[in-house]
């Protein structure tokens, strides 16, 4: 019974891990466009870098896990009030621009924010 209940976590774990991993390639895919074409440079800046880190880390913490709904429908903000500034500057300029650049990326993002 006990192997039963660590396999459980174990598959959990996984699937966190999975749903956790596709946010930050969104949130990475995002900021990464925003430094590249509106802010002009070729590498992340230190600012969007910071950004990255931190919206990393943010997702890494996320109680809700496998179940996390997009930032936009989370009921728990838990971004302090700067960055949460910063990251909705950018998800509005390359939200739009995400279909250009990463269709797949910003369809799967959209479906989950109508669920």
């Amino acid at each position: 019974m006990k192997n039963m209940k660590t396999l459980s976590a174990q598959k959990n774990n996984t699937a966190t891990s999975k749903r956790i991993k596709e946010e930050k390639e969104v949130v990475e895919k995002m900021i990464r466009l925003y430094c590249r074409k509106k802010e002009g440079n070729a590498e992340l800046c230190p600012s969007c870098q910071e950004l990255l880190e931190y919206a990393h880390c943010r997702l890494d913490r996320c109680r809700f896990g496998e179940k996390k709904p997009t930032c936009k429908k989370c009921p728990i903000h838990c971004y302090r009030p700067e960055m949460k500034e910063r990251v909705r500057e950018v998800m509005r300029w390359s939200g739009p621009r995400m279909m250009l650049h990463h269709p797949f990326a910003a369809i799967k993002h959209v479906i989950r924010e109508i669920k």
